[in-house]
């Protein structure tokens, strides 16, 4: 028996095929998706380009299980793992998409979440958190839509004749796979529009926003089947399963008690800790979301998170602009020819700050430059970067958290594969890291809430022990201390850098 998933992130498609009993690997096929930058601080993703990547590769695993002599059959479901946030609008006649998809990343709608901040009652980023878990920022999908109503002729006409749909990347996905025009809990919880506690869409947030509440999904949990496909090699196989990829490590990492922690380095880096079920009002940057639903009459599972918008898109970086480097992987080795970064510190804060300042206005910013500083330091500075903000957002979980202590934090992601990585995080975050057995970990989460919504498996059966390789610090409080002023003092030096003009 096989179970399968669709994981749609920033940088690529995916689809995975898993071995029901241990989750290992039987086929999957990739494929890099581009990220558009048509301005300064803006992000776009094709839509179309989204679903035909992730059509392409499901193509191809059918090929290698046919090549491989196993029946298509003994896939019995299929669950989305997706990038956040991510805004999608469409025609719901034609199916055609009515704009590009603006990414998580995208800094557009900057003076739209200043502007709304100023018509709340507080003034307040926070006014919104008791209810949303969330602050009102250019990172939540809700503004990109009021961009979207407010910028493109295209969408106003189309929400005119009634025929306009809003979703995040799961959405458009399953409308286009299976008809069905819905999102899971965890999506819907990172769009500043769902009432964590009701859980469902908030009149009042959508009156404040001015955004038409009939134009979104459905709201269904996280394991449960949502449709078929409609065609392909998949026709008839049930979408069982729906997460926002971070949530989907979550569960892959089998995060189910209060307090068990993980952490994704993908583009950005995204820390969750299992909370429970009250969700938590962070008081130290982190958002409460909610962390998965195994099925329409199960308890909601909430969780902090730290959303950090530094993480692997500092390597693309190094690669891409700097010429650093020709393919992730010389990363490691490159770093490894300095013992230090002389004092360089790198805060690639290409598109803001996310957790725990929420400063849309930070740029990135390398301070500590000498003579002597090569490609080399700032290579090492960049990857210390991802770990000083990790250290961050654990101090903060802690610290909504109480007596709670994190003692060991599972990681997974791309950058996972660098050893030297790994080592830093766990030297600056003074704690054990674990990598799992199970590399594509948000991929496994997405096919075991499949498995749960098709009733082919049950939560307890995640109870699984997984083989991890585990990484201890070797540097002492002082020396880690020390680290992170240097951090925080470089910080202040990115933050408040952008000025933001109407276009």
């Amino acid at each position: 028996m096989l179970f399968g998933a669709i994981d749609q992130g920033t940088s690529s498609s995916r689809f995975l095929v898993f071995e029901a009993k241990n989750g290992n690997l039987i086929a999957s096929h990739q494929i890099e998706v581009r990220q558009q930058y048509p301005h300064p601080g803006w992000v776009e993703m094709c839509p179309k380009e989204i679903y035909d990547t992730v059509v392409e590769s499901i193509n191809q695993v059918a090929d290698q299980l046919a090549e491989k002599n196993i029946p298509i059959s003994d896939l019995k479901c299929v669950g989305i793992a997706n990038q956040r946030e991510t805004s999608v609008v469409w025609d719901r006649v034609t199916g055609e998409p009515l704009h590009n998809a603006i990414v998580w990343l995208d800094t557009r709608t900057a003076l739209l979440a200043e502007e709304s901040i100023q018509h709340t009652d507080t003034k307040c980023q926070d006014h919104f958190k008791t209810k949303t878990g969330l602050p009102i920022h250019p990172y939540f999908s809700v503004l990109k839509l009021k961009w979207l109503l407010q910028n493109v002729p295209e969408v106003q006409e189309c929400h005119k004749k009634g025929n306009l749909m809003f979703g995040t990347v799961d959405s458009w996905l399953l409308w286009k796979f299976s008809g069905v025009h819905a999102t899971d809990v965890t999506n819907a919880s990172r769009t500043l529009m769902l009432d964590l506690h009701k859980r469902k869409w908030s009149t009042e947030l959508a009156d404040f926003f001015e955004v038409p509440i009939d134009i979104l999904p459905e709201i269904r949990s996280s394991a449960e089947v949502y449709g078929e496909f409609l065609d392909g090699p998949l026709k008839g196989i049930p979408i069982s399963g729906c997460l926002g990829d971070q949530q989907a490590a979550l569960v892959g990492h089998g995060c189910l008690h209060k307090g068990d922690t993980k952490n994704t380095y993908g583009t950005g880096t995204f820390m969750l800790c299992n909370i429970g079920h009250e969700p938590i009002r962070s008081k130290s940057g982190l958002l409460t979301t909610v962390g998965y639903q195994f099925g329409r009459t199960a308890p909601v599972v909430y969780a902090l998170e730290g959303s950090g918008s530094i993480g692997g898109n500092v390597i693309r970086f190094l690669r891409d602009n700097f010429g650093f480097i020709k393919n992730a992987s010389e990363v490691e080795p490159l770093c490894r020819t300095v013992d230090s970064t002389e004092g360089v510190v790198f805060v690639p804060a290409f598109t803001g700050l996310y957790s725990p300042y929420w400063d849309p206005s930070a740029r990135g910013t390398i301070c500590g430059l000498t003579l002597s500083a090569n490609r080399a330091h700032i290579a090492l500075a960049a990857l210390k970067a991802v770990c000083f903000q990790s250290n961050e957002m654990l101090e903060a979980i802690e610290q909504d958290m109480g007596q709670t202590k994190i003692t060991t934090l599972k990681v997974d992601g791309g950058m996972t594969a660098n050893t030297l990585f790994n080592e830093l995080q766990a030297d600056i975050i003074g704690r054990r890291i674990d990598t799992p057995s199970i590399h594509e970990v948000s991929g496994w989460g997405a096919a075991v809430a499949a498995a749960i919504g098709a009733g082919l498996l049950k939560a307890d059966d995640l109870e699984m022990k997984q083989t991890v390789r585990s990484f201890k610090p070797r540097i002492n409080d002082a020396e880690r201390c020390h680290e992170m002023h240097r951090w925080r003092e470089a910080v202040n030096r990115a933050c408040g850098w952008a000025v933001y003009e109407e276009t």
